[in-house]
């Protein structure tokens, strides 16, 4: 587990806040998030980058909704982007809280196949869960605490608990790229030892919340 380093002075307190809650409250009725959940699923099958955002941005409404947060705008992208030379990134996804939006990746980075759909939800949950820091716990930024990972795996798992080990199933994302998954600022990253990155690393998609 990769968590960041606490800061100094002031933002400390919400930080040591952060990593002191490992809950979240979830919906009484969790069938309604898992049927747009199963939405996501089917729209990634189909391809079409257009159609997934679609389905995420009902997800992400419907969560909004329920968290009395203001809802959060999202993009899903076609093949995650590479960065780095000795030291290979792969973006998963990220989220910036200065336009609260969400950007996510539908493709792997070399053989651009459609990532699993567990992979893809779990990123969902987890930008989700930088955009609750900010608006439902008021916090001054959103660190990868102990207390972060634990509330982004509240929320993941009862909607993609019907899928059996599809719902965490990497298979396809470790054929792509055979490293392990860190996860870096605000965004979900796999890095990777002794490999190159097309174009040598120049991808300037990669952006930072």
């Amino acid at each position: 587990m990769f968590t960041d380093k606490p800061p100094e002075a002031k933002d400390r307190a919400d930080y040591l806040e952060s990593d002191r809650i490992n809950t979240l409250d979830l919906p009484q009725d969790a069938r309604l998030l898992s049927e747009i959940a199963k939405k996501v699923e089917a729209a990634m099958q189909t391809g079409n980058t257009t159609e997934v955002r679609v389905a995420c941005a009902e997800f992400l409404s419907e969560a909004s909704r329920f968290y009395q947060v203001p809802k959060c705008g999202v993009r899903v992208l076609e093949a995650r982007p590479l960065k780095g030379r000795e030291w290979v990134t792969e973006l998963f996804g990220d989220y910036d809280p200065a336009t609260m939006l969400i950007r996510l990746w539908m493709r792997t980075a070399r053989k651009k196949e459609i990532t699993s759909y567990g992979t893809f939800l779990s990123t969902l949950c987890h930008e989700f869960c930088h955009h609750l820091d900010y608006h439902l716990f008021k916090f001054s930024d959103s660190w990868h605490t102990r207390g972060f990972y634990e509330r982004t795996a509240v929320l993941y798992p009862p909607w993609s608990a019907e899928n059996g080990s599809e719902g965490r199933k990497e298979s396809r994302d470790r054929e792509d790229l055979d490293g392990t998954t860190q996860e870096c600022s605000h965004g979900i990253y796999r890095r990777l030892q002794g490999q190159k990155s097309d174009g040598g690393g120049s991808t300037s998609t990669v952006g930072l919340g």
